[in-house]
């Protein structure tokens, strides 16, 4: 495995770390501490990932122009380190929206061309692998943020912002790295795009394979809405706020340790097989999540979301890079992420209107339903999706 790949997935756990620490405590510290209702943590929610994603599209796209995707990743990163301070010393909910907007500035900025270099790097037979492995490794960080806040939580007594506070640390660890480990391979000139914008030929040339994967990627995510709706279930069902971001490394640890296993598996077979088995664990776990109340089946739930999550996230970034031309594939991974994204957007404030109007049984059913409507989908198609399947 090239080293780059290595450095990236480091950099994304130490990242991780950072975001996940807050992440954690976030949804309950803006309800409980700041007066917000769940729908406005879904609004939240959606608002922010739907920044992301148009930001993706657009960094895909400079990325390929540029030829020079580490640059733009530091900018991202950059800037998802520079908000941690805001979440330790916001007193309203207008002031998280705006930290949560920049962050995932941040990340759009980031995602597409880190994506893009991680495929710049690989091969198509181990490029499964590389995408588990860099998830793998970010996942870690999504559970030792919540294992850094558990025990925080403890040595401050509750004090939710001393922990933010901490949170800044780990994330200007991951700017470093990026600056010092991450080496970019000379793109040959002949493979850059002659201009920045988006055409209408540049689509064009993403042909029906992509599209199919954007299509999958944009109804799978329906059913998968924010975390953010973990942690509020975990509260409901009776953790304790020091015990709450439990829900979260239960999660985050499964889906760490199946990504580079699933990655490898799709790598060998039809991807859509394993993508079919992430879509059926997803529907069990809003099945368990909807009709559970303790907390050992919100834990099981839990545990289920992420071996779905490890199941299908890399495999899906593994079918984006096997269907677009190499000197398009910052766009394309720019295309992908914007659709999908608006489609969390949709889906989190649905889930929010639902858990506010309906209750939580309602947000996880509407979940599982859609993750049924995608798997009778990709059992419909006749052919594979992507020129890497098997």
């Amino acid at each position: 495995m090239p080293r780059t790949v290595w450095a990236l997935g480091f950099v994304s756990l130490f990242m991780d770390v950072s975001s996940e620490m807050i992440h954690a405590l976030l949804p309950v510290f803006l309800i409980s501490t700041l007066g917000a209702s769940a729908a406005l943590v879904g609004l939240i929610e959606g608002i922010a990932e739907g920044t992301a994603s148009i930001t993706k599209m657009f960094s895909g796209a400079l990325s390929d122009w540029l030829g020079k995707r580490k640059l733009l990743a530091v900018i991202g990163y950059g800037l998802g380190a520079l908000t941690k301070p805001v979440f330790a010393l916001a007193v309203t909910p207008l002031q998280v929206l705006v930290a949560r907007f920049v962050d995932r500035v941040g990340k759009g900025i980031r995602g597409a061309p880190r994506d893009a270099l991680v495929a710049d790097v690989t091969t198509e037979g181990q490029r499964g692998a590389a995408y588990g492995v860099r998830q793998a490794l970010d996942t870690v960080g999504a559970f030792t943020g919540p294992l850094l806040a558990i025990a925080l939580l403890a040595l401050f007594d509750g004090n939710v912002r001393a922990v933010f506070a901490v949170a800044i640390l780990p994330g200007a660890i991951a700017v470093g790295l990026l600056l010092l480990g991450v080496e970019e391979p000379a793109r040959a000139p002949a493979t850059k795009t002659a201009r920045l914008s988006i055409t209408r030929a540049d689509l064009g040339a993403l042909a029906a394979p992509f599209w199919t994967v954007v299509g999958l990627g944009v109804v799978f995510t329906l059913a998968r809405f924010s975390e953010a709706f973990l942690v509020l279930r975990a509260q409901e069902a009776g953790l304790t706020l020091t015990l709450v971001p439990v829900i979260m490394i239960v999660m985050n640890l499964v889906y760490a340790v199946v990504s580079t296993p699933a990655g490898s598996l799709s790598d060998v077979v039809d991807r859509r097989i394993v993508l079919a088995a992430g879509l059926a664990v997803l529907i069990a776990a809003d099945l368990v999540l909807a009709l559970g109340s303790s907390i050992a089946s919100t834990l099981v739930g839990a545990g289920l979301w992420g071996l779905h999550m490890g199941l299908s996230q890399g495999l899906f970034a593994a079918m984006v890079a096997d269907t677009a031309p190499e000197h398009l594939r910052g766009t394309a991974f720019g295309v992908y992420n914007l659709a999908v994204g608006m489609a969390l957007f949709v889906a989190s404030v649905v889930a929010g209107e639902l858990w506010e109007h309906a209750g939580s049984a309602a947000t996880f059913l509407f979940g599982a339903t859609m993750a049924a409507l995608t798997l009778a989908g990709l059992v419909a198609l006749r052919r594979p999706t992507t020129v890497g399947a098997r």
